[in-house]
């Protein structure tokens, strides 16, 4: 009987930590869509060049952090382009 509900505990909290780790994800991964898709929306209209600075262009680097870092990843290589660091 004990082993029953030992067994009923642990997958309980397998299934909860699944739970919690696809839940995760799932936010990490439209942040990045959202990060690339910007990126995109930034190089297509060209809306560097409304404040006189280069496009950030699609290097290893630049995909990279917009991908890992989502939108604030834009928003810091944006940042770092007007203060004239490029990557």
């Amino acid at each position: 009987m004990s082993a029953v509900l030992i067994t009923l505990i642990v997958i309980v909290a397998i299934v909860a930590i699944a739970y919690y780790l696809v839940k995760k994800f799932s936010v990490l991964l439209i942040n990045a869509v959202l990060g690339l898709l910007l990126l995109f929306i930034l190089n297509f209209f060209h809306m560097m060049n409304w404040i006189a600075k280069p496009d950030l262009g699609y290097g290893l680097a630049v995909i990279l952090i917009c991908g890992i870092g989502g939108v604030p990843g834009v928003g810091i290589l944006v940042l770092l382009s007007i203060l004239g660091i490029t990557v």
